[in-house]
């Protein structure tokens, strides 16, 4: 079982981590900002936290598994089609992705998160090529 300051440290940094990841949606005025992305990564973190730490005996996998299926109703939420095009794709897939990150600190993958945050960061930054716009 990990001490409880670890479980406060990983809730922290799963908020910035997404806090991290939001601003840069904010920047841009994309429907889910700052908070969403914090509350994703947050939420994400405290339901592997409580499912490692306080059900012990059953199989942590299923949360996580519970924790896509729920992230993606999140993010079909913010996909809309308008005209002859589709708006809120990469929204989407930053939620998930964020997700993704909250439950990957939650587990104590420190580094992997790291690494996560500043490829999901430069793949965002893609959009200031125009040559990515156009794909």
């Amino acid at each position: 079982m990990i001490a409880e300051s670890e479980v406060i440290l990983r809730l922290i940094l799963a908020a910035v981590a997404g806090g991290i990841i939001g601003f840069e949606r904010k920047t841009f005025h994309k429907p889910a900002g700052i908070r969403t992305h914090m509350l994703v990564s947050t939420g994400a973190a405290l339901f592997t936290l409580v499912s490692t730490t306080a059900f012990t005996e059953t199989d942590p996998s299923r949360i996580a598994a519970g924790i896509v299926t729920g992230i993606g109703f999140l993010g079909a939420g913010t996909i809309f089609r308008a005209k002859d095009t589709v708006k809120g794709l990469t929204t989407a897939a930053s939620l998930w992705s964020v997700a993704a990150l909250g439950l990957a600190i939650a587990v104590g993958l420190y580094l992997l998160s790291a690494i996560a945050v500043l490829l999901i960061l430069m793949i965002l930054e893609l959009n200031k090529i125009s040559y990515f716009r156009e794909i």
